[in-house]
């Protein structure tokens, strides 16, 4: 099964090669894409299988370098879990755009340029995942982010070139600091393998420890939009292309998650950063959605929200317990799923309403209740209401913290309560403006317009086009999506079990011993 790693990184390059060459010919790039999209999956699934079944890992030493001096590829249940979600999600927004460029054309998301730079991302996001040492963690980051910068400006237009500048900038910013880390790293142990780090990382002294932790956290944070350093998430994702927002809004920023994970339990489990960490969590959750409550733009609502959610996530990691890692990975999973549907299903509003304002749209449980339907599924599990995966998420976090029980523990307990509320009121808001008010409703009623009064100021989401044709696919995929996002609460019990298990392991680090055991395999 070793054999089978590199080809969740090697066949999305590949078929990027492909899309390029093929630039002119639509279909072509199409089915390379969907081919090898779902070729991933499977492989990733089987893995998965493989992975949970043996109760070993699978290691790969790029090259044929004895491990730890070559680049290792390392597949955990964790690595593996993460794979097959990402291109389940990949596949569903790609199948999405398909659609939007056969009722467009390439106006919107140019298809020479559209289908590798996607399949390049996906490269990016699978060789972080299963990133076995630091710098071929930040060679992940990197081609997802060079792919990301190319994605985020399609179309030239100016919104969306000021945006994406300002995204440019944050993410070399970040980078940078991931590079001097590693070197700093490197320089003082003489190595960037992770297995090796964390039974190094104890011989050097505290406060050395300290800055190098420091300096990683600095630059996941950045990734993961953690606050204070989430400001450029909410200005750059929504002027985005509809396909390009939904994948990086449940991709992208689960990767600077993802990496926060595995520095925190394997390289850093001695050197205790969790209590700054629950501090930023709730910053992150309050902050974050008090920004939606203000807005009145559903990609700008949705982009806050995304940023209050991440809090959850670090929420469960700075626990560091084994039953609140687990619940972390289950709610990583369910964040990854319901995020990406809610903006897809945002992108049907915006073909159907010819805008995404909630001022401006109405009257559209009448005139699209497919629509109306596909967005309101995924809001409530967005925010919490049992029995769906949103609530099972949330009550494992706050059941993993209330068994350690300190005041700052049950701090966490009450922003994250307030936090949910809160974005079930927000999303609710614009179901109820957007979807349940009538066309002729509230005209001219002061009342009605003095109660939304405070949503007058609030950003618009940039170019505004008029209502389009939407594709049958389209709705298709994201109606699929829905699916998915039942089917986290349906199967919720095998895959919490997963997650569960896959957080006892996380407790554990990773060792050499264990890496050769995993290529040998």
């Amino acid at each position: 099964m070793s054999a089978l790693v590199p080809l969740l990184v090697t066949l999305p390059l590949l078929g990027a090669a492909v899309a390029l060459i093929f630039g002119r010919r639509r279909r072509v790039q199409v089915g390379v894409s969907v081919v090898t999209l779902t070729l991933v999956a499977v492989i990733a699934a089987a893995l998965l299988a493989a992975v949970d079944a043996s109760h070993h890992a699978f290691a790969v030493s790029v090259g044929g370098w004895p491990i730890p001096f070559g680049i290792v590829l390392y597949v955990d249940r964790l690595a593996a879990l993460l794979v097959v979600v990402s291109s389940i999600v990949l596949l569903a927004v790609l199948l999405f755009s398909v659609g939007q460029g056969a009722a467009d054309g390439d106006d919107d998301t140019p298809v020479t340029i559209f289908h590798p730079s996607y399949l390049i991302l996906a490269a990016g996001i699978f060789t972080a995942f299963i990133a076995g040492d630091l710098f071929n963690l930040y060679v992940g980051f990197e081609i997802l982010l060079v792919a990301s910068y190319v994605l985020i400006t399609l179309g030239s237009t100016e919104n969306r070139i000021r945006t994406g500048v300002v995204y440019i900038v944050v993410s070399l910013v970040s980078s940078i600091l991931f590079l001097v880390a590693i070197a700093a790293i490197y320089g003082a142990l003489g190595t960037v393998n992770i297995a090796q780090l964390s039974q190094r990382m104890t011989e050097l002294p505290q406060q050395t420890q300290l800055v190098l932790h420091l300096m990683l956290l600095l630059a996941f944070s950045i990734k993961a939009a953690v606050f204070p350093l989430s400001f450029w998430l909410p200005d750059s994702y929504p002027t985005a292309p509809a396909p390009v927002t939904a994948v990086f809004a449940g991709l992208l920023t689960k990767v600077g998650v993802y990496a926060m994970i595995r520095t925190e339990t394997q390289i850093f489990r001695d050197n205790d950063l969790n209590t700054l960490l629950l501090v930023v969590a709730l910053a992150t959750m309050i902050v974050g959605i008090l920004g939606a409550v203000a807005q009145a733009e559903l990609k700008r609502i949705l982009s806050f929200t995304l940023v209050s959610h991440v809090g959850f996530l670090v929420f469960g990691l700075a626990i560091a317990t084994p039953l609140a890692l687990g619940a972390t990975i289950y709610y990583m999973v369910h964040h990854i799923v319901v995020q990406t549907t809610l903006f897809l299903a945002v992108g049907l509003v915006e073909r159907r309403a010819g805008s995404t304002s909630v001022l401006r749209v109405k009257g559209l449980m009448k005139a699209a209740p497919v629509i109306a339907v596909l967005y309101f599924i995924p809001a409530v599990n967005l925010g919490g209401l049992p029995p769906f995966s949103g609530f099972i998420g949330k009550f494992a976090l706050f059941n993993a913290a209330a068994e350690v029980g300190t005041p700052l523990m049950y701090a966490l307990i009450g922003g994250g309560i307030v936090t949910s509320l809160l974005t079930l009121y927000t999303l609710m808001r614009a179901w109820n403006l957007a979807f349940w008010r009538e066309e002729e409703d509230h005209g001219e009623d002061p009342a009605f317009a003095e109660r939304i009064a405070y949503l007058d100021g609030a950003p618009a989401a940039g170019e505004q086009g008029g209502r389009r044709r939407i594709p049958r696919i389209m709705t298709a995929t994201t109606a699929g999506m829905v699916g998915v996002t039942v089917a986290l609460t349906v199967f919720a019990g095998p895959l919490y079990s997963l997650c569960a298990t896959i957080g006892e392991a996380l407790t554990e680090p990773v060792t050499l011993v264990q890496l050769q055991e995993g290529a040998d395999q």
